[in-house]
């Protein structure tokens, strides 16, 4: 695999894959690269992940394509731990892993000795914030790519760029969820559950809703915060730099990373769609292009899963740095292409939420949207007609006034929506 370009305006898309299908949208939807778990030693347990079996599959569909697949083993390691990771990334090698994301110096400095062949990347976890620490990594490990702390300001970044040589890659987080703590070194999931989120078992407890009470009043609770949802007093808002990637871009980062192993196949589709269509049209079209289409690429990730969003530490302190409200999305999946079909050709579906015949929808594709209404939905298994269809895996026929191709996806009004507003 190679290098990103150095293009000032081009760099690579990297996207989560917590799973097979989440991975086949990374891939259809416009992802450079991708970077997906193991079943140990990564910091997303609860993904899906990858187990013997599936990795070298997922791999190899990723190689297929085209892409690199980068393996996170990020977990901070014990002395127990260590045999059972040298051996887990001897088999991510073996499966052709193009690099193994590492958050330990000293498993960083194990994996240099014992498997020197595996390109290393310094994940987000070791908090590299200056030049110095990045060079260590560099030289000590042979790292080709620096993960960058969350907390860097783009000044700072494009400092640290022109200070390192071309061989060590930058690599910046560009959207998705925040960790309230520093660089998501977060103690408060161990505190109250006994999970640790620096082993890959974070609850979340800082999505959940909290009150106070008084001391003398224990039955008595009061909210700190009040949302039309609820109270989210430690919920970070989402980090979304869409508006501003030519600043990321000029500041010299190579790659620009999409946070989200732990979400769906269809939150991995739609926002990757949007920044592939903004990065070819600022790599193609310009930044006029680009400035025109922010609106409707916001409108965009605002389909997905989100919560209010703001630009993290780039232009320096986030404010609010905390209270975003629960999340909100504007459209849901109800349908994906199972078969390709011509334009008025009945397609089939595997039906994913609710929808009814008279519906305006619109299906995803790698080339952006398209609307349609439903005029008639057909029972794949009995052939019947109906006006709606509600089960999950139910299989339909539907016909386009388009061509649609399998791996499509076919989304409609979320009727639960309520904008939480905010982004920029």
């Amino acid at each position: 695999m190679t290098s990103p370009s150095r293009n000032p305006f081009r760099a690579e898309l990297l996207a989560p894959a917590g799973g097979m299908e989440q991975l086949k949208a990374a891939l259809r939807f416009g992802a450079d690269a991708v970077y997906g778990g193991m079943a140990n030693y990564g910091l997303r347990a609860s993904a899906t992940n990858f187990d013997a079996d599936t990795f070298p599959r997922a791999v190899a569909l990723a190689h297929d394509a085209g892409k690199p697949f980068y393996v996170t083993l990020n977990l901070l390691p014990f002395d127990s731990d260590m045999a059972g990771y040298l051996a887990t990334a001897k088999q991510a090698h073996a499966a052709g892993a193009d690099a193994a994301i590492v958050s330990d110096v000293g498993a960083a400095l194990l994996l240099h000795a014992q498997l020197p062949e595996l390109t290393l990347h310094i994940s987000t976890q070791a908090n590299v914030l200056n030049t110095p620490t990045a060079l260590h990594f560099h030289q000590a490990t042979g790292a080709s790519r620096i993960v960058l702390s969350r907390e860097m300001s783009l000044a700072h970044i494009r400092t640290m760029r022109d200070s390192l040589p071309q061989g060590l890659t930058l690599e910046a987080f560009v959207h998705g969820a925040m960790c309230v703590a520093y660089s998501g070194r977060c103690l408060l999931s161990t505190a109250l559950t006994g999970r640790s989120a620096n082993r890959g078992e974070c609850a979340q407890p800082c999505r959940w809703q909290y009150h106070v009470t008084e001391e003398k009043r224990p039955d008595e609770s009061l909210p700190v915060t009040q949302a039309e949802r609820g109270t989210y007093l430690f919920s970070a808002y989402d980090l979304c730099m869409l508006p501003h990637l030519p600043a990321m871009l000029q500041a010299g980062i190579e790659s620009l990373k999409i946070e989200g192993r732990m979400k769906t196949a269809y939150y991995v589709a739609t926002v990757v769609s949007a920044y592939r269509q903004a990065l070819d049209m600022l790599a193609c079209e310009g930044e006029s292009a680009y400035d025109a289409a922010v609106p409707r690429l916001l409108a965009e990730l605002n389909k997905a899963s989100h919560r209010k969003s703001n630009t993290g530490f780039y232009f320096g302190e986030p404010l609010p740095a905390a209270g975003a409200q629960g999340p909100s999305q504007s459209m849901e999946f109800v349908a994906q292409v199972a078969d390709s079909a011509s334009a008025g050709e009945p397609a089939r579906l595997l039906v994913k939420n609710r929808f009814f015949v008279g519906d305006a929808l619109e299906v995803l594709t790698p080339q952006g949207s398209k609307p349609f209404t439903v005029e008639g939905i057909t029972l794949a298994e009995t052939g019947e007609t109906v006006k709606t269809v509600s089960i999950a895996g139910t299989y339909i026929y539907l016909s386009f006034p388009f061509a649609v191709t399998a791996g499509d996806i076919v989304r409609g009004q979320n009727r639960n929506h309520r904008d939480p507003s905010g982004n920029p």
